[in-house]
């Protein structure tokens, strides 16, 4: 299939639908003439949306929920054993995996701006998105998560431009038709599906190798396989960041919470940007997001100011939780060691006493890859508390536990392993002291594991 037009005013129906990026998806379909309709295992905040839409949809899976539907999309989630997926199978309907609809979405669009990277992606999103539309520009938007002023992960507009997050696990960007890229890391992460740091590199080159001529590239300046491809994609590109870019940030200051103000130095001058969030990396992310709306939209980056002062980052993203007895607990995404160092140099600038870390693994397999890099990801925290390990999609093969990822923390800042989070809450009401503040750090259900906190 290569053309969603083909199916306007018919039925699509989605496995799934209560996520951030499958009911975002589906209001799309739904603006572009498709019907769209589907099912999950579980209400959200995001099956709240799809009721305020117009959208049906079923908790609960069952095979009769695919009667009427003429397309079925289903998310990496959804297991063939699935009695939709076996249903749809057994009707001979197109089935098409989330990713696979976001490409052919993208189709639709004469400019795509994408933005990638192993880290920062749905931050760049998102402030791009505010600045573009706090200058008049209203243009469809993908993000993959929670954001506020967008009232979900997806806005809908007249402007014929798409921007979205272009994701490289499964080497799904490589779906999308991007005009133009922005690339602002390139880790050695999903070990589950890449064997090594070189088929993650081969991967983005492939996927910047699809910008057209009259496209462009935005690069982050100080990472080197980021700068490689520079080179060998042939593409034209900008660069930003701290120093030697196009876009740099200088004469940095914080205030007493530690949110930065800096210059900008860019082409055509200079312009001063504060921001309300805490964090280098959030700098970083910055810088990105003016660049692109820069580069692409003509949009000078003094007039991003005023947007950025409004920024409030999208849902787990250093997400104040909630107090108790005078400790302030945080949460954040951050599971790759590179990401929660980043978080931790963050949080160190945020008025605190003791600064605490609870940190839940998502994966065995990041957990043995990365164990040496977790050594050093923690140095920040004042004492981490790890519990066991969330398998995700792996399973527990009994080469590596939580144990073992404390024993490599442990060399470098104190650690200790308490196996659940009701513990670890126990454990907190005995030790932290007002003013203490508690960071939580995973993907997984770590959020809904930090209530327990409270």
């Amino acid at each position: 299939m290569t053309d969603l037009r083909q199916y306007k005013g018919r039925t699509v129906h989605f496995i799934g639908i209560g996520g951030c990026s499958m009911s975002g998806l589906a209001v799309i379909l739904k603006k572009l003439g498709l019907c769209p309709k589907g099912s999950d295992i579980n209400e959200s905040i995001f099956t709240k949306k799809l009721e305020k839409e117009g959208i049906p949809y079923k908790i609960g899976h069952s095979a009769e929920n695919v009667n009427g539907a003429e397309l079925v999309v289903y998310s990496a989630a959804i297991k063939p054993s699935n009695p939709e997926y076996v249903r749809a199978k057994e009707l001979g309907l197109p089935m098409l995996q989330r990713s696979e609809l976001l490409g052919l979405i993208s189709r639709q669009f004469d400019n795509v701006i994408c933005i990638s990277g192993c880290h920062g992606k749905t931050t760049i999103t998102s402030m791009t998105a505010l600045i573009l539309r706090e200058n008049g520009i209203d243009l469809t938007v993908h993000v993959g998560g929670m954001v506020d002023f967008l009232g979900g992960g997806v806005a809908v507009g007249e402007f014929p431009a798409f921007l979205t997050e272009a994701c490289e696990y499964v080497e799904s960007f490589l779906e999308l038709r991007p005009t133009y890229a922005l690339v602002n890391n390139i880790d050695d992460d999903h070990l589950d599906y890449y064997r090594n740091i070189e088929e993650i590199y081969a991967a983005f080159l492939k996927f910047v190798s699809m910008v057209p001529d009259y496209g462009k590239l935005f690069l982050y300046a100080h990472d080197p396989l980021v700068m490689r491809l520079a080179d060998e994609s042939g593409r034209k590109y900008a660069t930003y960041g701290f120093h030697d870019a196009d876009y740099l940030a200088a004469n940095v200051k914080y205030d007493d919470t530690g949110c930065p103000s800096f210059d900008v130095i860019h082409p055509a001058g200079t312009a001063r940007i504060s921001l309300p969030i805490v964090g280098k990396h959030n700098m970083a992310n910055a810088l990105a997001a003016i660049t692109v709306c820069s580069e692409v939209f003509g949009i000078d980056p003094a007039d991003a100011a005023g947007a950025l002062k409004k920024y409030r980052l999208a849902g787990r993203r250093f997400e104040f939780v909630g107090e108790k007895n005078g400790v302030r607990i945080i949460h954040d995404y951050a599971h790759h060691p590179a990401e929660i160092s980043a978080c931790l140099e963050a949080a160190s600038r945020y008025p605190h006493k003791k600064l605490w870390a609870v940190f839940q693994c998502n994966s065995y397999t990041r957990a043995k890859t990365l164990k040496d890099k977790y050594a050093q990801s923690f140095v920040n925290a004042d004492m981490v508390l790890v519990p066991d390990i969330y398998p995700g999609r792996d399973i527990d093969t009994g080469e590596i536990h939580a144990k073992d990822l404390v024993a490599a923390i442990s060399e470098n800042t104190a650690c200790e392993y308490i196996p659940t989070f009701e513990q670890i809450s126990e454990y907190l009401d005995r030790n932290a002291s007002p003013g203490d503040v508690v960071v939580t750090l995973g993907s997984g259900s770590v959020n809904k594991e930090t209530l327990k906190l409270l």
